[in-house]
């Protein structure tokens, strides 16, 4: 009788690697095939255990397995009620849309409407352009360099990144690309407070200057942290002044809170930081408490668009329902925003210790618990705001060294040289110091063996 060989990383990741199409990313960086994930932690097919600070890219807002989510989903279950149901109604999608609503701001629930989209967050971005394109009966898109908002055509147009779009002809047009408030790396090369000063008179300028070349645009869409762009924080006083410009001028405001919603960042919402009201919320990741689903919530006045407007089949996901009623709800009830908070104090504080001994960490920033670690070569030339060039070498070789270690971390930002971490919100103040070390660890081998 045969014996059938034990399954391993690599015999897994060989049988991925020939049946996989090419456009895999993740384990071209993380090589390892999942067996078991209970919170924080994931256990590969070598038995070996890892801290995931990726975390489903911030989809696993309590991590893998919590006990309140696989309740509500064993309950939905055992229930014999529908699994799927296009956009017809149930009991599930009811209770759904009404804890999520009881989480918004208390002047925006009052007048808003919800549109379930197809299971991705790129589909609900793309709801949110057909929705203020029809509303406004305009064509043109304001959006920001460093800004990603999914892989469709749609939203590749509007997102930052080039590499995915050398090779794609024919995106959407009329994308208008504006700078970001990126302190470290200055549009303008001048850094501090006058880099999101400068960002919004140079905004405001173009908007209302008739040579501008520009038409009046369907809306503006930014992200409060900017994550595939490297973690990158909003100055507050600059979100406001975004809110102001688009209100006066009767631009719709569109908030991509699909990596930053659901307490990320520290707010339930990542906009209630600078206490401003969108007209458009986007929302996916977190709100189906590790199942996919997307939203996009809105102000009543935008709704405008004619029934089928915006379909797909699986955006009536009741399972998803359950366990994103299951999530919202422990998170309000526990105050994990708020922990979220000081648990991402405690871990940039560190980074920041570890900062002032080693130079090539040009930056450590993030708000809550969506952290990123800009690595640099401090040896070649300063730009102009101060900034040293982008070191994507060595944030990949200190990926590899966490890995080795038992940490899951990413990379992402400016040529791929930011080390982004996105833990679950569970995440305790031990956990935090261990991960602490075995960055601290990584990064000192990695500048060792350079």
């Amino acid at each position: 009788m045969q014996t059938q060989a034990k399954e391993t990383n690599q015999s897994l990741l060989k049988t991925q690697e020939v049946r996989e199409s090419n456009a895999r990313s993740y384990p071209r960086r993380i090589p390892i095939a999942i067996d078991q994930a209970k919170g924080i932690y994931v256990t590969d097919m070598d038995g070996k255990r890892y801290y995931d600070c990726l975390a489903g890219a911030g989809t696993l807002a309590l991590g893998h397995n919590h006990p309140t989510v696989v309740e509500a989903m064993e309950v939905m279950l055992k229930s014999e009620k529908p699994l799927h149901t296009l956009d017809l109604t149930t009991p599930v999608k009811e209770t759904f849309v009404s804890e999520l609503f009881s989480a918004l701001p208390e002047g925006f629930a009052e007048k808003a409407k919800i549109q379930f989209c197809g299971p991705t967050g790129g589909d609900a971005i793309e709801a949110a352009m057909k929705l203020v394109k029809t509303a406004t009966g305009r064509s043109g898109i304001l959006s920001f360099h460093g800004g990603y908002h999914g892989s469709t055509h749609g939203t590749m147009a509007i997102s930052g990144t080039l590499g995915p779009k050398e090779n794609v002809q024919g995106l959407m047009p009329n994308t208008h690309f504006l700078p970001y408030p990126y302190a470290y790396r200055c549009p303008f090369g001048v850094g501090g407070e006058e880099s999101h000063q400068l960002s919004s008179r140079y905004i405001e300028n173009m908007l209302d200057d008739p040579e501008s070349g520009i038409l009046p645009p369907a809306a503006m869409i930014l992200e409060v942290v900017q994550g595939e762009g490297g973690s990158v924080p909003a100055n507050v006083e600059w979100l406001k002044e975004m809110r102001r410009i688009t209100r006066e001028r009767g631009i719709p405001l569109i908030i991509d809170e699909i990596q930053t919603g659901i307490g990320r960042t520290g707010k339930f919402f990542a906009f209630e930081h600078a206490d401003i009201v969108p007209d458009v919320i986007v929302l996916s990741k977190a709100i189906g408490g590790s199942l996919p689903l997307s939203v996009v919530i809105y102000d009543k006045e935008l709704d405008k668009w004619a029934p089928g407007a915006h379909i797909g089949t699986f955006r009536g996901n009741q399972l998803a329902m359950a366990a994103g009623t299951a999530t919202i709800k422990y998170i309000k009830e526990n105050h994990l925003a708020a922990h979220a908070e000081a648990m991402g104090e405690r871990l940039i504080n560190k980074l920041g210790n570890m900062q002032e001994k080693v130079p090539e960490l040009g930056d450590v920033r993030g708000r809550g618990l969506m952290v990123g670690i800009e690595m640099i070569d401090p040896t070649k030339k300063q730009a102009s705001n101060g900034s040293y060039p982008a070191n994507p070498d060595l944030a990949s070789a200190i990926q590899r060294h966490c890995l080795e270690r038992g940490l899951i971390v990413e990379v992402g930002g400016r040529h791929g040289s930011v080390i982004r971490m996105l833990p679950p919100l569970i995440i305790t103040k031990d956990q935090i110091d261990e991960v602490a070390v075995i960055m601290r660890e990584s990064i000192t081998t990695a500048l060792e063996m350079r």
